[in-house]
């Protein structure tokens, strides 16, 4: 798996810089509604790297929150503290998250490659990938692990992906269509040990 920000690299994260991303994403969200300053731990040079990420908030088994930027805006542990807010407070499917609500949620964040453009949408591997589509003057993403959450095969996956771009069923086909696809580093609070 590789990401570019400037040079090409090979790209992991460790189980600490994980948790470092997840701590700043909580952080985030809970200084927002305590309104007590947020204390983050400080980031490796890693994490100082400029990634495209998604943050990602469940409560129980339902989605409660989901923002973030295909392409690398600014450095990974600078964007989980702007998306985590962004999904707790400015996801338009979702009213903001209450101060009560902090507890029940579960925090999920995916860093994801460089998009690779594909020809063809039988290229797409059902849990490996991600997909990005551009149509005329619309665009939407699913992340990798939307199918596997849903039950998806393939072609459930894409028909969602037009839904969710709010192009017509069947856009996959569409000889304009522009796909590229992305894999992503996932994790979450629900797999980290208790501290």
């Amino acid at each position: 798996m590789k990401l570019t920000g400037g040079n090409e690299m090979n790209f992991f994260l460790s189980e600490s810089e994980k948790s470092t991303l997840l701590k700043t994403a909580r952080e985030s969200i809970q200084s927002k509604l305590s309104g007590n300053p947020p204390r983050f731990d400080q980031p490796t040079p890693k994490l100082m790297q400029p990634c495209g990420a998604f943050v990602t908030i469940h409560r129980g088994d339902r989605l409660r929150g989901c923002i973030g930027h295909i392409l690398a805006h600014s450095p990974l542990f600078e964007a989980v503290k702007e998306l985590s807010r962004s999904s707790a407070f400015h996801d338009p499917r979702f009213p903001p998250l209450i101060l009560d609500e902090l507890p029940e949620i579960d925090i999920e964040i995916s860093v994801l490659t460089p998009l690779v453009s594909i020809n063809s949408p039988e290229e797409v591997e059902v849990g490996v990938h991600g997909v990005y589509i551009e149509l005329e003057d619309r665009s939407g993403v699913l992340l990798p692990q939307v199918p596997l959450e849903q039950g998806w095969n393939r072609e459930e996956f894409l028909h969602h992906l037009c839904l969710k771009a709010g192009l017509h069923d069947g856009c996959i086909s569409d000889p304009r269509a522009r796909l590229s696809v992305f894999k992503a580093i996932i994790f979450g609070e629900k797999e980290q040990p208790e501290t």
